[in-house]
Parts: structure tokens; C-alpha cells; sequence
């Protein structure tokens, strides 16, 4: 019987003995320095493959690299539109503690200096702080090649071809035994399709765009989305904004905490039409004369360097066919994505992931064939499909992140995942939706906080996390 996940065990995967003569160093080639990508390439290197990393931008993070800079197309769909990597507004502060957040053997411990932020829910510049931290101790930022922009990535006479431009504008290429795509996934906005919407006379915005609430003071505005942005977005909006609508396809009026409900927010079913005299009206039947609609609707899978021949396609932000969220079965192992998954704990799942690519290449870990691998797809696909869950939310994990993170794990000969990492996971989520405004700064899962610290004094000797100042706010 299928789990959500299709991760029950498969007996054709297996760890090979861990002989020296029996591994290879591969020439891989990992694009993107955001987390993902540094934490893969930490994973290849420890392998012993070489590896280069492809990185557009100028310094290692990724989406954690803010700007307080927005496209010229606010909404995010003109395709002639200047480009911003980023998506942080600025007072983004994380959603999971830090516990979760940091790689097993090191961990995201708060650290001492003037510039540091010791919340157990820091804000964006902390994670930053941190992947710089990890870049630095593992000789990341030696393996990146910084402004450099891959422009094409195909397979030709078994190897992969990387066409990149340079800094000074000149385009070379280079070939490698295996790409592993690491680009990130917040970068390209998803909108919602509005009927009407061509004709109203109202401004657009994608979460993207969003920094700030200060320019949307006086106005009605609509959210559509009620996730990580939406919710965030939403809280600044309160005081700001003159009335704020959240249109939601979950509604639930009990999500709204108390201090949400009495000022001036309403939650709503999904927008029914809008029209060119500036009214809004929701599926329940309520109408409201609009200022703003905020998309707060997600992002796009997007890969336009990437050429294999509609072997991996992108289908309602289904990539795939992939293994397991990682392997295309026609061309594994020379072609693997990291970090598709969402609502999952991202920089744990990046190094399960890698170590998994990692000893794939080195012929560590062996694959099912591609049939079999295939078939597993199929499958997975079937499981979707018959639980009603729609196509664009193929890489969701949620509730199946532990079994997921336990499959890689034992793939890898790796630890299990811990339980209180399941646990803390489970109570921070609850916590969340309880009280949106104070959920970072009041928890009461203590206990689990102090199973973590001392599963992290293994590894580091922070004083900070010896004398447990990670429980002040």
C-alpha cells in the first residue's frame, strides 16, 4: 500500500560497501549558491567530487539576499521587466525556530556579535549571517564562480554541456560528468487568474514585490493567499491598511486571532470577478470596493536554461517525471534537482538530498533502473491523483516530510530524523495558527528546545547555547 510519499523501503536501492576502489570523483557542476547549492556542494566536495558552482549574483545566500529594491512590474508577469532575485520583505523573521533550520552537524546556534540576532526566530539577515557562516567553514565560496550566469545546460555525447556568461559579458561553456539544480524556487511569481481582471482599474502586486506596508496606508486591499507571506503580510497590513479582505480557497474564519478580527479584516472565498468600477466581488457573495490586490499566491518552477529534449518538463509546477523529487529517471544520475519540495525544513532536507546525489555519483548508493525508477513515479503520481490533491501541489510534503526525511536518511545510512524534530515541527505549526502575532515570541515546547541544544553540543561549543540563552526573546 502506497504512504502519501510513496516511501515505503525499495529493496533494489542499496548501499554499496564503502570501498575506496569502488568510488568514482565525479566533474559536477551545481547551479546556484543560495542554500541549497552551498549545502549540496559541501555534500559533493565531502564525496570526493569536484565541483563547481554557478552563482549569477555577487555573494553566496540566494533568496536570503535582501534588496529593498522591486521589479518595474510589480505584479511580476511583464517578461521585459527589470529582474529581483529576492523575495524578503523587511521585516521577514523565519517561521520554524532555528533548531530546525540548521544542518545536522552545524547547527543554527545563536552567535555572539553586534550584528547578530539571538532570537530563536531570527530575522532574514540572521540566515544569511548563517550561510556565510557555512560557506566560510567549509571553504564553500572557493568552489563558486560568482557573476556568472549559466544560460544553457544540455546532454551531448554523455556529457553535460554548460553554456554561462561572464561578468564581462563573454559566454563560454564547459563540460561536466553531472548537473545538480539547485536555482531556488521564490523567484518567479504565480498570479491568480481573476476574471475581469484586464479591466480593473486597480493596482497588482506579487508578495514578491512586497518590502514594506508603508504604501499601502489608507487603502482596501485585497490578499489573495493565506500561507507563509500571506499571513505574514497580512498582520503588517493590520493598522495600516484601511480595510484588508483575504481571499482564501480554505477559509476558516477561526484562523483569525482575536486582535486580527477586530481590526477592519475580513476572510473570504476566492474572488468571483472583479470589475472595471473598482469592485471586487468574493464567492461568498460579498462586494468591496478595492484599492490593492496583493498576490500572495506562491511561485513558478522555472528552468529556461535547462535543454532535455521534454525528457523533464514543468506542468502546473509538476517537474518531472523525478524520482523521489530529485531524479529524472531517463537521465539520472547526471541530472538531479535539490530543493523542490516545500512546506518541508529546508537546509535538512538539502543535505539528506545531496548526500543522496553525492553518493549516487560516487557509486556509493546504488539506483533502481530507470524502469523501475519510472514505475515509482507512475505510482506516486497515481496516489495524487486518486487523494484529490491538484498537480501544482505535487512537491508539497507537509505532514509527509518525516517519512520523506527518514527515506533519504536510511538511503544514505544516515541517522533517522530525530523525534523532536517531528515534534517541534508539529507544535510550531499549531502554535502558528493559534496566534499568528505572538507565535515567535511564545512558544512552550521547551523541552524539545533543550533535547535539541543538547543533541547540538556534539557539534559546536557556542557558549550561547551552553547556557541556554536560545530560550530569551
Amino acid at each position: 500500500m502506497l504512504t502519501p510519499l510513496n516511501c515505503q523501503p525499495s529493496p533494489q536501492l542499496s548501499t554499496m560497501p564503502n570501498s575506496q576502489s569502488q568510488l568514482a570523483s565525479r566533474h559536477v557542476a551545481v547551479i546556484g549558491a543560495g542554500a541549497g547549492g552551498i549545502v549540496v556542494a559541501r555534500e559533493l566536495s565531502r564525496e570526493g567530487h569536484r565541483v563547481v558552482v554557478f552563482e549569477r549574483n555577487s555573494q553566496i545566500g540566494g533568496t536570503w539576499v535582501y534588496s529593498p529594491e522591486i521589479e518595474s512590474d510589480p505584479l511580476g508577469v511583464n517578461p521585459d521587466r527589470t529582474r529581483i532575485h529576492s523575495s524578503l520583505y523587511k521585516s521577514l523573521r523565519t517561521n520554524l525556530p532555528r533548531e530546525l533550520m540548521g544542518v545536522r552537524d552545524y547547527p543554527f546556534v545563536p552567535r555572539e556579535g553586534e550584528d547578530r540576532d539571538p532570537r530563536r526566530f531570527p530575522g532574514h539577515r540572521e540566515v544569511l549571517k548563517y550561510l556565510e557562516d557555512f560557506a566560510n567553514e567549509f571553504g564553500i565560496c572557493e568552489l563558486v564562480r560568482f557573476r556568472t550566469e549559466v544560460v544553457f545546460v544540455g546532454l551531448e555525447l554523455g556529457k553535460w554541456r554548460i553554456r554561462f556568461r561572464c561578468e564581462n559579458g563573454a559566454v563560454d561553456e564547459e563540460t561536466f560528468d553531472a548537473v545538480v539544480v539547485c536555482v531556488g524556487n521564490f523567484s518567479l511569481p504565480r498570479v491568480a487568474e481573476i476574471p475581469g481582471i484586464d479591466e480593473w482599474p486597480g493596482e497588482q502586486m506579487h508578495s514578491h514585490n512586497y518590502r514594506s506596508p508603508e504604501p499601502f496606508r489608507g487603502k482596501v486591499v485585497v490578499v489573495i493567499g493565506y500561507s507563509s507571506s500571506g499571513t505574514d503580510i497580512s498582520q503588517e497590513l493590520i493598522g495600516v491598511a484601511k480595510e484588508i479582505h483575504i481571499a482564501w480557497k480554505s477559509a476558516k474564519t477561526e484562523l483569525l486571532d482575536t486582535q486580527s478580527s477586530i481590526n477592519s479584516v475580513s476572510l473570504h472565498p476566492m474572488i468571483e470577478s472583479v470589475h472595471k468600477d473598482g469592485r471586487v466581488v468574493f464567492q461568498d457573495g460579498c462586494i468591496v470596493s478595492v484599492d490593492v490586490i496583493l498576490h500572495c499566491t506562491g511561485y513558478k518552477y522555472d528552468y529556461p536554461f535547462l535543454e532535455t529534449n521534454g525528457i523533464v518538463t514543468v506542468n502546473e509546477n509538476r517537474v518531472g517525471p523525478l524520482y523521489k523529487h530529485v531524479f529524472p529517471p531517463a537521465l539520472a544520475p547526471g541530472l538531479s534537482f535539490v530543493g523542490l519540495p516545500f512546506k518541508a525544513v529546508p537546509l535538512p532536507l538539502f543535505e539528506l538530498q545531496g548526500n543522496w546525489v553525492a553518493g549516487v555519483l560516487s557509486n556509493r548508493i546504488a539506483l533502481p533502473s530507470k524502469e523501475e525508477m519510472l514505475a515509482d513515479v507512475r505510482a506516486f503520481y497515481a496516489a495524487l491523483e486518486a487523494s484529490g490533491k491538484p498537480k501544482h501541489l505535487t512537491h508539497e510534503l507537509g505532514d509527509s516530510l518525516p517519512a520523506y526525511m527518514n527515506w533519504l536518511a536510511a538511503t544514505c545510512g544516515r541517522p533517522a530524523y530525530e523525534e523532536w524534530r517531528k515534534e517541534m515541527y508539529i507544535a510550531t505549526n499549531i502554535n502558528r495558527l493559534a496566534n499568528l502575532e505572538s507565535f515567535r515570541d511564545v512558544w512552550h515546547d521547551n523541552e524539545l528546545s533543550r533535547q535539541a541544544y543538547e543533541e547540538f553540543s556534539k557539534f559546536t561549543t557556542n557558549e550561547s547555547s551552553q547556557n541556554n540563552s536560545h530560550m530569551n526573546v
